[in-house]
């Protein structure tokens, strides 16, 4: 491959480091060339006679760098193993998803006899919830001879991974590039429909959120009112046309909906938006057709391939999980080579793939997760916009973030000016965890390594963090413990009865409490505060909820101060002794309104106060006068102090509180699940038994139901058929936009099956939920139809005309059954020869023709 640029610092740093024969984590912006340390190791292989493996988070990177490296050191010295795909594997360079390697591992796989290097690719995907643990258990596991390449984005505890990795590995340099090689510019885009139309501003001014911004945000008792606005999200045409004008195009266009995406590149077709000449038709054309050559007639027409290329001809594109494989590589080239100017993405296309453009849009910062919508972090900003810029073409990328009346201009710069985020682990044993774990070791090592995870690790430094912060709160308890002591008697016993007097109970105390008071209050409600005279008492003018729960409340006392009190002002519940009028209009901060209110509240004080007292509250009021403490001329002091020795109390059993379920956790979890194999006959103390066995080859979310339904003979006595669509109950899972795909089973026998099965995983998430653990997934029947048909041979019109499913949903299911099913094969049970035939049944058309047509170009080594 040609450079085209010189080497900077931290390339030629870790470059370095790897000739030192060191371990290296390189930590840099997308796009930066982060890549180039990761060849430097994958060449010293090649030349020494050893192997390496360059492992990605998902196959269509793994593709996508196969294809790369093929090109660049030939195909005899490349291979590719994912889960569904393996060619030439025992090459000196393989291309492999992380799960394959972990599962070579625990394999024991002579593979690994020669291998020198591995590279681990967006090493930062360790924080993912579902499949994070993947790279800790491989670089847990790993021969200890094997040296690291880790490629990180820019986090900001890229030292902790580093020493981390250096305690259970050995000796590894840590290169850190906060610096994009092509400078981001952030900009804000809104539609003005009493201006110029679309405004575009820049989001930042010297680092911080640029004041002109703020003009555009709604007042929040607006945003989710009807009426017509003068602000609005610019519309997805008139943006791409905008970008055109101002020279910003090629453009990734982020939206957080497959639909969304889709209708985006629809409305901008018929909009009549071209942005190819006839060479450039021609050549999207050719690259199209060798995407597609293995596909017949009918599978393009299903796949309404004519209207795709349509669009793609037009340099406009989609790209999503719901195209299929050879759709979206085909999009990814002709980006890449410039012929598509606009491509409308979700998330998914910022994992990796290159595919850098001059300017990334974002068309919300919020997104819905399935259970609701939720505000884009850093790490995901920071991804989406890395995109924008490509090096040694643009001088400059361009993050684009689209106007939302729900998302103010401060959130936006926020995000804008986040340069890194803080990289935490996911870490979680799981059964088959557990299953190679008895088997490789012995208990007191298997403890040692799941003790050595970056998660504990980080559990350790956290508690050690949070002890520090214990001892300075014991030392700040023990100055104020002094401050609220008093020569002429207990200051305790003297707030104890002012709290009596105040009518406040123990049970109204601690911060819940507080807050749900507050939570309750009205405008208008008088409330006791004790202040430097005694008490005094306020007016609630506005009670405001926060993110996060808290809750914050605007009072006005008769002195006309308009105070903000929260649960941290108050040491216990609040009590409501009244209820005023507030004038109108409502203008609390105008002189007028604060003296209607003041007088408002002189005139019900006496009789607040007469309505109220008892004779009990008398008797206290008395005490409370006759108390020593009560003439002390640093009576308030004492009780500020003493608040505070309370609230200091309550952070301290907080903080330990903390540091007991960190301590300990994952080792507590390991035991759990060790639990759950014993009861349900996988383990026998330390011993794996005959079905523990067979679990070790089972990698998969519902790994353990899935082994229990091989031990109950759940898949024995089935033809190839029925078994590809039986073994999907554990593979589909509905969508909330998928379609009723119904359920039917071809005879009574399978329905049976299924809810054995379904029962099954019942009745383990039921154990696990008993014993502290998150309960295994419920099972799905509806995709039963489809894989039975499909390894029948039946064309894919049948499998895709009716229903409406997305041909890339039901290419990735099938391949996901491919590779459990294969699984399956090598478990030595007695349906897995079935296992074995029903896979490669499975495997064909339309499911295996991913990552073949790739047209090459000189352009290819020319874009970086």
């Amino acid at each position: 491959m040609s450079e085209s640029f010189q080497l900077d610092r931290f390339q030629l740093e870790g470059i370095a480091a790897i000739d030192r024969g060191v371990s290296v984590l390189v930590s840099a912006p997308t796009g930066s060339g982060k890549t180039k340390v990761a060849e430097h190791a994958l060449a010293l292989a090649l030349r020494s006679g050893t192997r390496a493996f360059y492992t990605t988070p998902i196959k269509a990177l793994s593709n996508q760098k196969f294809h790369d490296l093929t090109e660049e050191h030939g195909e005899a010295s490349v291979g590719l193993l994912t889960g569904d795909t393996a060619i030439n594997g025992d090459a000196p360079i393989v291309v492999m998803t992380t799960e394959v390697l972990r599962n070579m591992i625990y394999a024991r796989s002579p593979g690994l006899d020669a291998l020198a290097w591995v590279v681990l690719d967006e090493v930062h995907y360790l924080q993912d919830t579902y499949r994070g643990s993947v790279w800790e258990e491989v670089i847990i596991h790993l021969p200890k001879h094997v040296r690291l390449v880790c490629l990180s984005a820019t986090v900001s505890n890229a030292d902790e991974l580093g020493q981390w990795i250096s305690a259970v590995r050995g000796p590894t340099e840590v290169v850190v590039e906060s610096k994009r090689p092509v400078t981001l510019d952030n900009w804000y885009l809104v539609a003005d429909r009493q201006g110029d139309g679309l405004v575009l501003l820049p989001t930042l001014a010297d680092g911080k959120a640029d004041e002109r911004g703020h003009r555009y945000d709604l007042d929040i008792r607006d945003r989710s009112s009807g009426g017509r606005r003068r602000f609005a999200t610019p519309g997805r045409v008139e943006v791409v046309e905008l970008l055109a004008e101002r020279s910003m195009l090629p453009a990734i266009f982020f939206i957080f909906s497959r639909n969304g995406c889709d209708e985006a590149v629809h409305s901008c077709t018929r909009a009549g938006l071209t942005f190819t000449d006839s060479d450039e038709r021609e050549r999207i054309r050719l690259i199209a057709e060798s995407h597609v050559r293995d596909l017949s007639d009918d599978d393009l027409k299903v796949l309404d391939y004519g209207r795709w290329l349509d669009s793609l001809e037009r340099g406009i594109a989609s790209h999503h999980a719901g195209l299929v494989p050879p759709f979206k590589e085909a999009v990814e080239q002709c980006f890449v080579e410039g012929l598509v100017r606009i491509v409308f993405a979700t998330e998914t296309l910022a994992l990796g793939i290159n595919m850098p453009a001059r300017t990334v849009v974002i068309d919300k910062l919020t997104k819905f997760t399935g259970e609701g919508h939720e505000f884009l972090t850093p790490a995901q900003y920071t991804q989406l916009t890395g995109r924008a810029g490509r090096r040694g073409i643009d001088d400059h990328g361009n993050a684009v973030v689209l106007w939302s009346p729900f998302v103010s201009f401060d959130d936006v710069a926020t995000l804008a000016a986040s340069r890194s985020f803080r990289l935490t682990s996911s870490f979680r044993p799981t059964y088959n965890m557990a299953a190679n774990l008895v088997r490789r070791y012995d208990a007191g090592e298997a403890h040692r390594l799941l003790g050595s995870s970056f998660a504990q690790y980080q559990a350790d430094a956290d508690v050690a963090r949070e002890e520090l912060r214990i001892a300075t709160q014991f030392e700040k308890l023990e100055r104020l413990t002094e401050d609220a002591s008093c020569d002429r008697g207990d200051v305790v016993a003297y707030k104890a009865l002012l709290d009596r007097e105040r009518g406040v109970r123990r049970s109204g105390s601690g911060g819940s409490a507080v807050e749900r008071a507050l939570s309750e209050m009205k405008p208008g409600d008088i409330l006791w505060l004790e202040g430097s005279g005694g008490h005094d008492r306020v007016a609630v003018l506005s009670v405001s909820h926060r993110k996060g729960g808290s809750v914050r409340v605007k009072v006005l006392n008769s002195r006309r101060n308009v105070l903000q009190l929260g649960a941290k002002d108050f040491d216990v519940a609040p009590t409501v002794v009244g209820h005023i009028d507030l004038p109108i209009p409502f203008t609390p901060m105008k002189p007028k309104f604060q003296k209607a209110v003041s007088i408002e509240l002189d005139r019900v004080a006496g009789r607040i106060r007469s309505l109220e007292e008892t004779p009990e509250e008398q008797s206290v009021r008395d005490q409370c006068a006759d108390h020593p403490v009560h003439d002390c001329p640093q009576r308030d002091q004492h009780l500020r102090a003493l608040r505070d020795v309370e609230r200091v109390r309550r952070d301290i059993e907080g903080l330990e509180k903390k540091i007991r379920s960190r301590t300990g956790s994952l080792v507590e979890q390991f035991d759990r699940i060790l639990q759950m194999l014993e009861n349900w006959g996988h383990l026998d103390g330390w011993q794996l038994t005959e079905r523990g066995e067979r679990l070790v080859r089972i990698y998969h979310e519902s790994d353990l139901a899935i082994a229990e339904a091989i031990e109950e003979n759940l898949f024995d006595d089935l033809t190839a058929p029925e078994l590809a669509g039986l073994v999907s109950c554990f593979i589909y899972e509905s969508r909330a936009s998928s379609p009723d795909l119904g359920t039917w089973f071809t005879r009574r026998l399978l329905a049976e099956r299924a809810d054995q099965i379904s029962d099954l995983a019942a009745s383990i998430s039921q154990d696990e939920i008993r014993l502290g653990l998150p309960g295994t997934r419920t099972t799905d029947p509806a995709f039963f139809a489809l894989a039975h048909a499909w390894a029948s041979g039946d064309e894919l019109d049948h499998m895709l005309g009716d229903d409406e499913m997305p041909g890339g949903d039901f290419v990735r299911t099938i391949k996901q059954l491919v590779d459990l099913l294969r699984q399956i094969s090598e478990t030595e049970a007695i349906c897995a020869a079935t296992a074995s035939e029903a896979s490669d049944l499975l495997h064909r058309g339309i499911v295996a023709v991913s990552g073949r047509g790739r047209v090459a170009t000189e352009q290819d080594d020319d874009l970086l």
